[in-house]
């Protein structure tokens, strides 16, 4: 008797964690916070704050002609203005610290989603080139992906359906405190206007170690040409269609104090040089210079740390894509129009990197 009532208990057990599962599985499948399998329901307040979880199923399941892509030099860029300026209907999709193999994850998704076939064409991706992620492996990512997200593989979903985290942070905790995210500006940075001040800057900033032995011209190059053969080019080629808005952004005087510093000057720029012909000998590539612009880069009021910008920097590159301010000219093109040449960008670079006074403004950290 005892035995058949710890059977029926054991069995009740059983099958009530059998229905949990259940019914887990069919609430996560149904909102789908991730996306993973539709697009968003209409009405319902969704969270959006996980770029490694939440920007394949956005990629694959919601309408746009555009993307911007990029590290988080693109997270304050918003879809409203490519609309305004260029008629786009424009998805974010940023990686913070992405190495160009988290770019090929995602351009991987999004060619492959139905914005791509049929009459349909991905018309333009803008993507943000951080050069010191080009020296890395190809097969490097800023952080392990949720490979169950990004694959087509239905079996391993077993790892989104019933995930705590995703019912109690994505589903239960917008329904009951609904603060639904503005795609427009989805992953934008918390900093506040305060933080964009040389005093908070320099108060955060540390010099790095001098380095005796200067670093080769062309010490990047091997690395940059193999990521940009496996994880940048490939998509560029297959996709004639599409145009692709490739831009280096505008890190502050800092970020070149470290590299004077560092002794890598010549590398660096002769990496930019490799990069910006690479891609831009594409008929169906435009390249955008930002890195010399003076009036930004030397002013520290204008950076959070020594490397991000304020947002409104971003809307200025915006409109220099709708306008060509900034383009980098290509091979062959006659010197009357819009931009410079890349070798006249990097002399005026090079300029400002080697002239600038960094012990003047380092004296100020007080």
């Amino acid at each position: 008797m005892k035995k058949n009532s710890f059977k029926h208990a054991l069995s009740g057990f059983a099958a009530l964690v059998i229905v949990t599962c259940i019914l887990a599985a069919v609430l996560v499948i149904y909102v789908d916070p991730f996306f993973h399998y539709h697009a968003p329901l209409k009405g319902f307040p969704y969270l959006v704050d996980n770029q490694l979880s939440q920007n394949p199923g956005m990629a694959s399941h919601m309408e746009y002609d555009s993307v911007i892509l990029g590290s988080s030099m693109t997270v304050n860029f918003q879809t409203t203005w490519f609309q305004e300026l260029m008629g786009l209907n424009t998805i974010k999709l940023s990686y913070s610290g992405a190495y160009p193999k988290d770019q090929a994850n995602i351009m991987d998704i999004i060619f492959k989603s139905d914005n791509n076939k049929g009459d349909r064409r991905i018309k333009k991706v803008f993507l943000g080139v951080d050069v010191i992620t080009y020296t890395g492996g190809v097969e490097e990512t800023k952080y392990p992906i949720p490979e169950y997200l990004y694959d087509e593989r239905y079996f391993n979903d077993i790892k989104y359906l019933l995930n705590k985290d995703v019912i109690l942070n994505y589903i239960l905790r917008p329904i009951a405190d609904p603060d639904p995210t503005d795609l427009s500006n989805v992953y934008a940075s918390w900093w506040t206007e305060e933080y964009y001040s040389e005093q908070w800057v320099l108060h955060n900033y540390a010099s790095p170690q001098q380095a005796d032995e200067e670093t080769l011209p062309d010490a990047y190059i091997a690395s940059t040409e193999k990521n940009l053969d496996i994880n940048i080019c490939p998509y560029i080629e297959a996709n004639p269609e599409t145009e692709f808005i490739i831009f280096f952004p505008p890190y502050s005087i800092l970020f070149w104090n470290d590299v004077i510093v560092e002794n890598h000057l010549d590398a660096t720029i002769e990496e930019y040089r490799y990069i910006a012909d690479r891609l831009n000998a594409y008929e169906n590539v435009k390249v955008y210079f930002f890195p010399d612009q003076e009036e930004i880069i030397c002013d520290l009021n204008n950076y959070a740390d020594y490397s991000h910008y304020h947002p409104k920097f971003n809307r200025y590159m915006t409109e220099c894509f709708a306008y060509g301010e900034c383009l980098v000219k290509k091979e062959g093109e006659v010197s009357a129009g819009e931009g410079k040449t890349i070798d006249e960008y990097l002399a005026h670079m090079k300029e400002i990197a080697e002239n600038f006074d960094y012990e003047e403004l380092l004296s100020r950290r007080g």
